[in-house]
């Protein structure tokens, strides 16, 4: 039996009705206004949208469906030093608002590949601009299919993946529709409206989840610290991730304070930096110093959208785990944690409250495809099809190309969300640690090459292939089934580190020096 059609009643209902018809309305308004005239309209919005939304819509991107059921996973199995990552995060800002975005303005660029072919020459244009889109495939893929778990639970009671093929391809179908109406604009607005939704249904849902603990907070604080791992508390923030015994440095940490500073930071230079995905949005403001001023905001704002997320997962945890506490509403459940919150807002909220979390899981799940889409569709037109296939043409024969593109990049979004709901289950990674990862085997190798353009006077085409392919094989090499393989056979690696499963963030930094040594061998013709 569907699990939301035999809980879900009329308020419910009527709450999810209300969320189709604001983003119905936001998409219809935005397209309305913007009027997408030529291509420079409808994928970078006419380069007129304001700060504020421009920070909101890429939060949407970087957190939706990751934060929605990775984060309350990751605080409910363990505590809250995920939130550390976000110094990481600050320190990006810095150097993007003042590095990497004024680059961009001050070349006049739609894509950040384009600046690269003014610095080592056309190859590298297009050799980036292919990493990227292999890149966002695995990325976007990933965050598709978390998306696709609780809606799956809440309509199927289960994530069978015929249950979740049938939701990815309900994402795909909407997002692209979005994505071919209304260019970046109307995909902007609506991410406007999806935040906003989400965020509502997970603040709801903090306050009846405290609301149902009978304990007083001074009892609820103490549960949690001394509920961690080990005896440790959950509430747990900042860990240094430096160790007595070699190799003194805990590689195996995804959030600790070493990582926050080192991989963490390159993780987020490289999304907001390198990623057109993420590019695309802040060229849409009107100057540099505006698009510097949105990525600093939508850092900041994503702090305590963390902590929200993460309270959710705290809280849970008290209900389901301290009996002592909870007295007659002392229960168990079984499931992850995607499902154990489902089930509870169904089952222990009001009928409005659960509607509205649901209404929180549906504007989660896509939040960020849309843009994911018409940033592939706009590196197919800009970087490929307008030079090198079809230039001289008309404004609107882009924009129409650029539709055919999106459709053709939502098929294979939709493909690897589908092989995420093989690949994912099979590794050692919760959902947070698995989207994060990922991201790393495109990022590596474009941190290498733009470090390399912007911070030196070396490399070439060629550099820049080789590069990339570094960067991708080094990634790969420390995937945790590729690094049990071979880590044991090399002496200098050591049999403590050759037993650790190298974290994300670790992956990520190491990639990014051997690719950045490669591209940064030859001598190249000067800064962009």
């Amino acid at each position: 039996m569907l699990l939301l059609a035999a809980t879900l009643h009329s308020w419910g209902w009527a709450v999810v009705g209300v969320y189709v018809a604001l983003i119905v309305g936001a998409g219809i308004w935005a397209q309305r206004r913007a009027g997408k005239a030529t291509a420079t309209d409808y994928f970078l919005a006419g380069r007129h949208i304001p700060v504020w939304a421009v920070a909101v819509s890429t939060l949407a991107t970087a957190q939706s469906a990751a934060t929605f059921v990775g984060v309350p996973q990751d605080a409910y199995d363990g505590n809250l030093t995920y939130l550390s990552a976000n110094i990481g995060g600050l320190l990006a800002a810095v150097v993007l608002a003042w590095v990497f975005i004024p680059a961009y303005y001050r070349l006049g660029v739609a894509t950040p590949y384009q600046m690269l072919e003014t610095r080592f020459g056309a190859g590298s244009k297009l050799a980036t601009s292919w990493v990227y889109l292999i890149g966002r495939v695995f990325a976007s893929g990933a965050r598709i299919y978390v998306g696709a778990i609780p809606v799956a639970l809440a309509f199927f009671g289960d994530r069978e993946p015929q249950h979740l093929a049938i939701v990815i391809a309900g994402f795909m179908i909407f997002a692209a529709l979005y994505t071919l109406w209304g260019g970046l604009e109307s995909v902007i607005w609506t991410d406007v409206v999806q935040v906003a939704v989400y965020l509502g249904a997970a603040g709801v849902a903090v306050i009846l989840l405290y609301r149902y603990i009978p304990a007083d907070t001074n009892a609820i604080l103490d549960a949690l610290r001394q509920g961690g791992n080990d005896g440790g508390s959950k509430l747990t923030v900042f860990t240094s991730g430096v160790r007595s015994t070699p190799p003194f440095i805990d590689f195996g940490g995804t959030f600790t304070l070493v990582s926050a500073v080192t991989g963490w930071t390159l993780l987020n230079l490289a999304a907001f930096g390198t990623d057109q995905d993420f590019v695309q949005r802040l060229l849409t403001c009107k100057d540099s110093k505006r698009g510097g001023r949105s990525i600093i905001m939508s850092m900041l704002i994503g702090i305590p959208v963390v902590v929200l997320f993460a309270a959710i997962g705290l809280l849970l945890w008290v209900v389901y785990n301290r009996p002592a506490l909870m007295g007659d509403h002392a229960a168990t459940i079984r499931g992850d944690t995607a499902e154990i919150f489902l089930k509870f807002s169904l089952s222990n909220m009001p009928a409005w409250a659960g509607g509205l979390v649901i209404a929180g899981v549906l504007a989660a799940g896509p939040a960020g495809i849309n843009a994911s889409l018409n940033s592939m569709g706009g590196t197919i037109i800009n970087d490929f099809y307008r030079p090198m296939v079809a230039p001289g043409r008309t404004e609107k024969h882009y924009v129409n190309a650029g539709r055919v593109a999106v459709v053709l990049c939502g098929v294979a979004l939709g493909a690897f969300a589908l092989a995420c709901a093989r690949w994912q289950p099979r590794s050692s990674e919760n959902l947070l640690a698995f989207v994060l990862g990922v991201m790393g085997f495109a990022y590596a190798g474009l941190l290498g090459v733009f470090f390399t353009a912007l911070f030196s006077r070396r490399g070439t085409v060629l550099s820049v292939i080789l590069a990339m392919a570094t960067g991708f094989l080094a990634v790969l090499a420390m995937q945790p089934w590729v690094w049990k393989i071979w880590a044991g056979l090399v002496p200098w690696i050591g049999d403590d580190l050759a037993k650790t499963t190298i974290a994300a963030p670790w992956r990520l930094l190491f990639g990014t020096v051997l690719a950045t040594a490669v591209c940064a061998l030859p001598r190249g013709r000067g800064r962009a």
